[in-house]
């Protein structure tokens, strides 16, 4: 008779021992450093900035380690409520949010965060939950079940107005359905569906988010309104050239005419001062990131791990290529952050949890033996 048996045995070293993933881990500490520096570099030798940064990226790695040890069966468990919390949250954030251009933020006095970050995580995790005892290919119900589980947090999203996290958060959990093995034609029909619906979408945005859109096909027409961010980010990258400017001596980036340069736009300031060759080692490391953790997804034995790890690291590499998009102007401005080098508090903590939750399914992994 076929039994299952864990895989977890005696390790050596202390990374084997808490389940760390070194060809995880590895191109994630050199780019959250990278990050560092280039904050530093771009804030003009800010090591308040830094400090605040530093603090952020340690209680993400506590939080990756801690979450590292969790049996999968035990993430499955809690996806359930930690999913409608965070819907309850998302309620909260409608009607006491703060923020200055969008209310996404809950302040509670001695923390501030954004409820909307950690959907990023639980969709794809709620849908492996809900995927993990049923059979694949899934029928047309549990696929239109999976839509709706997307679905309730983006509009909720939507109305903070922040469209730019709910598109990733919709891309994230159309990922996680596709890896469950949805047709291609089903897909095909759900993506004109969707492309039917963006008049109305235009209609409900708000100015300044039709403004983004006009300025992406055309940011020379407002060269110095809505169009100037896009363009200074040009003109930053472009001076940069094939080994870049050197670090702090990114000047587009440190006189200011570069906004966001800590934070959404970062890859900008980086860009300046390492030029081409840093740009394409940034990227390089990216990618390894997104091999490592679709190669831990094949190795999975069993539905819920394939498709948590498989979602969890292409949305990484999404992100990044939503946020290099962006900068470099071959997609509209929506507010994305760099993966593990944006400025940010909420957006780090979950990016670490998503790693540990992928370190989780490699580490308890189970096979079957005969």
């Amino acid at each position: 008779m076929s039994d299952f048996i864990d895989t977890k045995k005696p390790f050596s070293g202390l990374s084997a021992l808490l389940y760390i993933d070194a060809k995880l881990v590895i191109p994630i500490m050199i780019i959250t450093l990278i990050g560092l520096v280039t904050i530093f570099s771009s804030s003009s030798g800010d090591l308040n900035l830094v400090l605040k940064q530093l603090t952020r990226i340690m209680i993400g790695i506590i939080t990756m380690i801690l979450i590292a040890q969790v049996n999968p069966d035990n993430l499955k468990l809690f996806a359930p409520i930690l999913y409608l919390f965070t819907v309850f949250l998302l309620a909260l954030v409608l009607l006491f949010g703060v923020g200055n251009t969008a209310d996404r933020w809950l302040d509670l006095y001695i923390i501030r965060f954004q409820p909307s970050e950690l959907m990023k995580i639980l969709v794809p995790l709620m849908l492996a939950t809900f995927y993990a005892d049923k059979p694949l290919p899934p029928k047309v119900t549990y696929i239109l079940i999976a839509i709706l589980i997307v679905l309730i947090p983006v509009f909720m999203i939507m109305r903070q107005p922040d469209l730019g996290t709910a598109l990733l958060i919709g891309m994230s959990g159309a990922i996680a359905i596709l890896l469950a093995g949805m047709s291609f034609r089903f897909f095909l029909a759900g993506v004109f569906s969707a492309a039917s619906l963006i008049p109305i979408l235009w209609l409900s945005m708000h100015q300044y988010q039709k403004q983004r859109v006009l300025t992406f096909f055309n940011p020379e027409s407002d060269p110095m309104g809505s169009g100037y961010q896009l363009m200074q980010s040009k003109i930053a990258l472009g001076s940069g050239g094939f080994f870049g400017k050197g670090f702090f001596n990114g000047s587009q980036s440190k006189l200011g005419f570069v906004p966001e340069r800590s934070t959404d736009f970062i890859f900008t300031a980086f860009g300046e001062e390492f030029g081409y060759l840093g740009v394409i080692i940034l990227m390089s490391m990216y990618l390894f990131i997104a091999l490592r953790g679709l190669s831990i997804s094949i190795k999975a034995t069993d539905n819920f791990g394939r498709i948590l790890t498989g979602a969890l690291s292409l949305t990484i590499f999404v992100y990044v290529l939503v946020n290099v998009g962006m900068v470099i102007g071959f997609l509209p401005v929506v507010g994305a952050p760099l993966p593990f080098m944006s400025y940010g508090g909420t957006s780090m903590v979950t990016l670490f949890a998503t790693i540990g939750m992928i370190m989780s399914v490699k580490s308890h992994q189970r096979i079957l033996r005969k």
